[in-house]
């Protein structure tokens, strides 16, 4: 698999143990299958940046896909409350929050590579929107695929820092990336505005409904 990592600068050998414990799924290297995408990642603070690529053999890896069908967005949610320190405080909120990590939380650090959404800044508002109750799970599923914001590849066990290999970098230039990254998030925001604007269904599910009926993972009804 090859794999791109955004940055201000080269990085020809990414170190175990470094970043933030605060980004989406903990402390691990982000990456994405998507080069365009990592440009612009790179240029995320209005300053030329580099796309590192790397190979990454991941056989023998423990991979936790939460895009695949053994999982629902709940999943994904649930570990991003975790890990994330800003939300919206509310009453429902508070619930909500405590809910989702009691009941979907997985621990990402049990697995050495995760593939899952980015929760950017138009992705991260969304998820605050259902946390609160404002819209429903179905309208949350359709917001997390506009504007194709990105799925990030993150590697989180010493293991799957020693399956990289160096392939060489990119330029990034701002001047042609941050307009394209503003552009992408200002379409999946637009077309979020709009889908809140149609109509909700009496099927539709709220985060309500799920605390009220005690939804865990699996429930058919979460499969959107």
């Amino acid at each position: 698999m090859l794999i791109y990592h955004g940055s201000d600068h080269i990085i020809e050998k990414p170190e175990y143990g470094k970043g933030e414990l605060r980004n989406d799924y903990g402390r691990g290297f982000y990456c994405t299958e998507n080069v365009e995408l990592a440009k612009e990642w790179a240029v995320s603070t209005g300053k030329n940046g580099f796309v590192n690529a790397y190979n990454l053999d991941n056989s023998d890896l423990i991979v936790l896909d939460l895009n695949s069908n053994d999982y629902d967005i709940l999943t994904w949610l649930a570990i991003l409350v975790h890990h994330r320190t800003y939300w919206q405080r509310h009453s429902i909120a508070e619930e909500a929050k405590d809910y989702l990590e009691k009941s979907f939380y997985i621990d990402v650090n049990e697995y050495d590579i995760i593939r899952g959404y980015r929760a950017d800044d138009s992705y991260f508002s969304f998820a605050q929107d259902f946390i609160m109750g404002t819209i429903s799970l179905r309208k949350l599923s359709y917001a997390m695929k506009l504007g194709k914001l990105g799925e990030q590849i993150v590697l989180k066990s010493s293991t799957a820092f020693e399956h990289i290999t160096f392939k060489g970098f990119e330029d990034a230039p701002t001047d042609i990336y941050y307009d394209l990254k503003t552009q992408r998030d200002k379409d999946a925001r637009r077309n979020y505005r709009n889908s809140r604007q149609s109509d909700d269904s009496a099927e539709d599910i709220y985060i309500i409904d799920v605390i009220r009926e005690g939804m865990l993972p699996g429930d058919s009804r979460l499969k959107i």
